[in-house]
């Protein structure tokens, strides 16, 4: 015998009807609360994935939805909302992302949350932990300037909807992730299928998506698969990049996944071979006295906090010129100059907002950018 009860509960009571938490219809929430701007941008992403027929896409709003499964009679379902309302977090408890940067366990050095659709999360979070929460190390191969990331894009991105698809919404908490200066952590409240152990998750297994109104309108967009081979991309990213794959990790509902950085890119960023940074660490290196030890980790933790705040107000500033240069420049110009997606640019442009450095004037279509300072 076994006490249930909140999440647990739920989960339980669903089960006996045969529906799952993101079936749930949602009442008080209309089509016309939705995002215009998800919407469309998962109408393009599911016409280039080819997930999607013709007759699918050419349907009004509410036609599109219902061929999603989104609803019920004249409800949405509470998975309708996660991707496509602006704030879900005003529904749904916990429906958003924290990222934070740690000088130690304890320590938070800076933070952010990511409120949106999950389309949007999706590419805002990647985007920013690129951008402001892990740096580059940077190389040349003769003149070409090579950089070097100590997590793959695409194990980061998969990471990512991973544990934007297939979490626990019921667990009013957000989903957390933690940069240190030598590796990054992914936390989520998930439930693995009945026997399933981690043994069963990283190896080849068939898809059961706890989430699977979610997860069918993430495939129909080209954003996953549907063959179970998310961790399996991961651990392929990593090997093709050389870098080390993740662990994996389940106590009770909390799962992490955490990517170590390695031992050369560690190595780059300190502008030192690896080799050198292996004599290092195993206490061969010539600073013998646990002073140099201290001054050493201070002076690469300031300088890891600053880099990121540089390479944030680095990409702002471009962002600014591009605005000086072309007012009438669209979103959808800037993310492609700058090789971020559209929600990445979004970020950007709210928090310039926020400074009081830029402003729009006129329509959102044909206004135009005023620079203020």
């Amino acid at each position: 015998m076994q006490e249930l009860k909140g999440a647990a509960l739920d989960r339980f009571l669903l089960q006996r009807q045969g529906r799952t938490w993101d079936s749930v219809p949602m009442p008080g929430v209309t089509i016309d609360d939705l995002s215009f701007a998800s919407i469309k941008k998962f109408r393009e992403l599911a016409a280039a994935s080819g997930r999607l027929s013709e007759v699918d896409l050419s349907a009004n709003d509410p036609g599109l939805l219902e061929k999603l499964k989104l609803t019920e009679g004249s409800y949405l379902k509470r998975s309708a909302i996660l991707l496509f309302h602006e704030d879900p977090d005003r529904f749904i408890t916990g429906a958003f992302v924290k990222i934070g940067f740690f000088v130690s366990e304890s320590e938070l050095a800076y933070h952010d949350e990511i409120h949106c659709s999950l389309f949007s999360q999706a590419h805002t979070v990647v985007d920013l932990l690129r951008t402001k929460y892990m740096k580059a190390a940077i190389s040349y191969k003769g003149i070409q300037r090579v950089e070097q990331y100590p997590v793959p894009y695409e194990a980061l991105r998969e990471a990512v909807l991973n544990a934007l698809v297939h979490r626990d919404y019921a667990v009013p908490a957000p989903i957390q992730i933690r940069v240190y200066e030598n590796k990054l952590k992914i936390w989520n409240p998930a439930i693995l299928p009945e026997n399933w152990t981690v043994e069963t998750l990283l190896g080849p297994h068939a898809s059961q998506p706890f989430n699977p109104d979610i997860a069918n309108a993430f495939f129909r967009s080209g954003e996953i698969e549907s063959w179970g081979r998310g961790i399996e991309r991961i651990v392929s990213a990593c090997r093709d990049a050389d870098t080390p794959p993740p662990f994996i990790t389940i106590d009770g509902y909390d799962l992490w996944v955490e990517f170590p950085f390695s031992e050369a890119y560690m190595a780059a960023l300190r502008g030192v071979s690896a080799t050198e940074s292996t004599e290092k660490s195993s206490g061969k290196s010539s600073g013998k006295s646990s002073g140099v030890g201290r001054k050493e980790s201070t002076t690469q933790e300031t300088t890891q906090e600053t880099t990121q705040e540089t390479t944030q107000e680095t990409t702002q500033e471009k962002i600014v010129l591009l605005l000086k240069q072309r007012p009438s420049i669209t979103r959808r110009e800037l993310a492609q100059q700058l090789r971020l997606s559209e929600d990445g640019i979004k970020y950007h442009l709210q928090n310039l907002k926020k400074q009081d450095r830029i402003r729009h004037v006129g329509p959102t279509k044909k206004g135009h950018w005023e620079v203020l300072k």
